[in-house]
């Protein structure tokens, strides 16, 4: 079963750009370095810091942690880098390559599996930002919430799409048994 997040275009990514400082705040003191400057830290330490705020946000509502999933960060980081390096916006990229397809790349489907991805970017990036960011977006929040996934990967690559500076999130979800 292929669950995707369709939901932020290219257009409606701006609405990642705007007051997303104030969640930096309200980041869990549990989550080292989340409202940090992604550009301040390490990028292992900012991609556990934006696993351990969705997994905040799953516990608060009674779901089960996600476990990091090296397979998945694989895929995810490769789609940052491929949507800075060359230029667009989507979950499929300019060549047709769909969630599904970057992630078998990486030998991560077996057996029954589910997918599910969100992505996004930010000119002032952090972790507690671009999960406020998925967190109020209907679709992206369904994906974090989905119970049937037990893994995730977090990619962040520097830059964004349309050039210049901030950071571009890929978080690919998966189940696979």
């Amino acid at each position: 079963m292929l669950l995707r997040n369709l939901l932020l275009s290219t257009s409606a990514a701006a609405l990642l750009l705007g007051a997303l400082t104030p969640a930096a705040s309200a980041a869990p003191r549990a989550c080292a370095g989340a409202s940090a400057a992604a550009a301040a830290q390490s990028i292992s330490r900012h991609r556990a810091a934006v696993l351990c705020l969705v997994n905040a946000e799953r516990a608060r509502r009674g779901l089960p942690p996600l476990r990091a999933s090296r397979l998945l960060t694989t895929a995810a980081q490769r789609h940052s880098r491929d949507m800075v390096l060359r230029g667009f916006f989507a979950h499929d990229s300019p060549s047709g390559a769909t969630v599904r397809d970057r992630v078998a790349r990486t030998g991560y489907l077996h057996g029954r599996w589910s997918l599910g991805e969100n992505i996004g970017w930010m000119t002032a990036p952090s972790a507690a930002g671009i999960v406020q960011a998925w967190m109020d977006s209907p679709g992206h929040r369904a994906m974090i919430l989905h119970r049937a996934f037990q893994e995730a990967g977090v990619g962040v690559v520097a830059g964004v799409p349309s050039g210049g500076d901030g950071a571009t999130y890929t978080m690919d979800f998966g189940l696979n048994d």
